[in-house]
């Protein structure tokens, strides 16, 4: 049996490493992208189990350049990729849409959204020549029930998930499949951060309420809907998304 490998985008993130460990349960080696953190790409790459061959890759996709030079790189490494798992995102606050400025849309829409079309560029003609491929992109719940000030998050992945879903459609022939996985409220990377330092404890806990399980989620139940997709359990499964948020969005 070939080996099977696979490029974490945003591998350096709470999302992306929890992607990471789950993912290597499964792959033989993974290729993970950092843009500034070298040193947590490394300690990942160090954690994952022995059966696993982990490499840390520098990627900043506000760069095309940096966006070719990484999948290239990741390539020569692996020998092959066969799921491309896009976990990018940028810290950002939670403003109202009245307060946002262009240069924070433009922030958020460049490193997203642009960043993925990037990927998509430099990745589908390599998973054409191989006949098969998969990409999975964490987008948000947000995309189907709406908290307020969550626009600067929602919007660039709004058109993210509409990108994965044309792509499924139009490159299905060639043997690839591209699925969405949308989270809610969970405690890993930039929610905990939102968490910890956005509104008091008592919004949190209204929060909690409208969860139908009561509970936020992890980055390993987030990180198991990415590893099913991103496996040949999914084999029938393209241009969909699944929403783990407990039930928030019921």
């Amino acid at each position: 049996m070939s080996a099977r490998n696979a490029l974490i985008v945003g591998a350096t993130g709470g999302l992306g490493q929890a992607a990471a460990m789950a993912l290597a349960e499964d792959f033989d080696g993974l290729a993970l992208t950092y843009r500034s953190s070298k040193a947590e790409a490394e300690k990942l790459c160090a954690g994952l189990p022995a059966s696993c061959k982990g490499w840390p890759v520098s990627c900043d996709l506000a760069d095309p350049a940096s966006v070719h030079s990484a999948i290239a790189d990741a390539a020569a490494q692996l020998g092959s990729i066969d799921t491309v798992v896009f976990a990018s995102g940028v810290a950002i606050e939670q403003p109202f849409v009245s307060q946002i400025g262009e240069s924070q849309w433009r922030e958020v829409i460049e490193t997203e959204l642009i960043g993925l079309t990037r990927v998509v560029a430099e990745i589908l003609p390599i998973f054409r020549a191989q006949k098969h491929g998969n990409l999975v992109i964490v987008v948000s719940v947000a995309n189907y029930t709406f908290p307020p000030g969550d626009a600067l998050s929602s919007v660039p992945k709004a058109g993210m998930e509409a990108l994965g879903r044309a792509i499924a459609k139009e490159e299905g022939k060639f043997g690839i499949r591209a699925n969405m996985v949308a989270p809610g409220i969970i405690d890993a990377g930039l929610g905990t951060h939102f968490l910890k330092t956005l509104y008091s404890p008592e919004v949190w806990e209204q929060q909690k309420k409208a969860i139908a399980l009561r509970r936020f989620g992890t980055g390993g139940e987030v990180a198991e809907a990415v590893r099913f997709l991103a496996s040949d359990r999914s084999a029938y499964i393209t241009g969909q998304t699944i929403i783990v948020d407990g039930g928030f969005s019921l």
